[in-house]
């Protein structure tokens, strides 16, 4: 069982920042096929939604300040906003933007767990998040890379009280029976600089075929197609600014 829509405690929306809005949207656009559409508003600083169809699957952030992050975040939704940076902080976790409005569609903060690992958290107000999710060109799976992975199954589930199905070889978040995330210990292979982090996968009908279409596109394949079990097929791929992120095969069980 797949999550297919947003859910409290579960992943809602993924969003990335981008310095080069114009190739973002070009690059995006021919790997998952993304429509986008630029909120106007003054006070949205130039956000904008990726939509597949008519339903809406993902946002691009114009960066602008010096040091801001290239990179994908993942939201998870709550159904209390301040309840929830309560216990993130209350588990040892941080505060990086306090909670605030977005006009008309909810309430938003930019919180990260004891390791680093940065996530958002999402109050709906009018706009739930992904349209769609676990279909070609939409969210489907995030991972945790954490070096203490004790340490952060605690958090995690004292924070969303999520399940958690652990094997020797890998860790899967879940609510209410539905696995919707996973977990990775960063060991020798992750360079010491690579902090602890949230990579967020997309559903893609060909995983083989994405990897090369983000090639010609201007992106790098970082973990080329592996059959990981049964028919999961993944891989992870960096776009031409330098954000990473993974594809796998849609309606492959994890």
């Amino acid at each position: 069982m797949r999550l297919d829509k947003p859910v409290a405690g579960g992943p809602c929306w993924a969003e990335v920042g981008s310095p080069e809005m114009a190739d973002a949207k070009r690059f995006y656009g021919e790997l998952f096929g993304w429509r986008t559409e630029t909120d106007e508003r003054a006070e949205m600083g130039g956000y904008t939604i990726a939509y597949v169809g008519h339903l809406p699957v993902a946002g691009l952030v114009p960066l602008g300040a010096e040091g801001q992050p290239v990179a994908w975040f993942v939201t998870f939704a709550v159904a209390d906003l301040d309840v929830t940076v309560g216990k993130v902080e209350s588990a040892g976790g941080s505060v990086v933007l306090e909670p605030g409005d977005v006009p008309g569609m909810g309430r938003f903060a930019s919180v990260a767990d004891p390791q680093g690992a940065g996530f958002h958290l999402w109050q709906a107000q009018g706009f739930e998040g992904a349209g769609l999710l676990n279909e070609p060109g939409s969210l489907g799976w995030v991972e945790l890379m954490s070096r203490q992975p004790e340490r952060a199954v605690d958090f995690y589930t004292t924070v969303f009280g999520w399940s958690v199905n652990a094997s020797e070889h890998y860790t899967q978040w879940g609510i209410d029976g539905a696995d919707f995330g996973g977990m990775v210990r960063m060991d020798d292979k992750f360079p010491p600089e690579v902090p602890p982090h949230w990579l967020p996968y997309f559903a893609v009908a060909d995983v083989d075929a994405s990897a090369a279409t983000a090639t010609g596109a201007g992106g790098t394949v970082l973990m080329e197609p592996t059959t990981v079990t049964g028919e999961l097929r993944i891989a992870v791929l960096r776009d031409p600014q330098g954000a990473m992120f993974g594809v796998y095969l849609a309606g492959a069980e994890h």
